[in-house]
């Protein structure tokens, strides 16, 4: 996946209380990410973080339709932000593989898993950039997962390794 740098502007009206509590959860979900104990449940929560980030911003962008059918966030996020497009689209496939996994019908390697993670960090990145927020800190590199398939549980690496 690409990525997608954006220069939006600063909000015009103060960013509401609910999209700042769904922005730091969407962080708190990434860290929770990185000390999972399997790569299934490491791809769960990175999506979680980027579904919860996805909706800080319609939080924040979109209008209330009446009795509008219910649609799915990744649906309605091109709408909102027409250049997050693309990352809408990979995440709606990536939400199908998280369903999967969750129903235990599919497995997800740690490569798949990892790559998700960083993409969802990317995300979450590019959402505070559409905000006009800063940027938070990137993930700890003592909290990048690096698991192997076949250890009991994530390795992490210290910094500075």
């Amino acid at each position: 996946m690409t990525t997608i740098h954006s220069t939006a502007a600063a909000p015009q009206a103060p960013v509401a209380d609910t999209v700042l509590e769904l922005l730091e959860r969407s962080r708190t979900t990434l860290l929770a990410a990185c000390g999972a104990g399997s790569a299934g449940e490491r791809y769960v929560d990175a999506h979680l973080a980027a579904l919860r980030a996805a909706a800080a911003l319609l939080a924040a962008r979109s209008k209330p339709v009446a009795r509008s059918r219910p649609r799915s966030v990744w649906e309605v996020l091109p709408t909102v932000a027409s250049d997050l497009g693309e990352w809408a689209a990979f995440f709606a496939g990536s939400g199908r593989r998280r369903a999967a996994l969750e129903r235990g019908s599919a497995t997800a390697s740690s490569r798949e898993a990892d790559d998700l993670l960083r993409q969802a960090e990317i995300f979450l990145e590019l959402v505070q950039a559409h905000l006009g927020l800063p940027i938070s800190a990137p993930l700890p590199q003592f909290m990048t997962p690096t698991a192997s398939e076949h250890a009991a549980a994530t390795t992490w690496q210290e910094p500075g390794e």
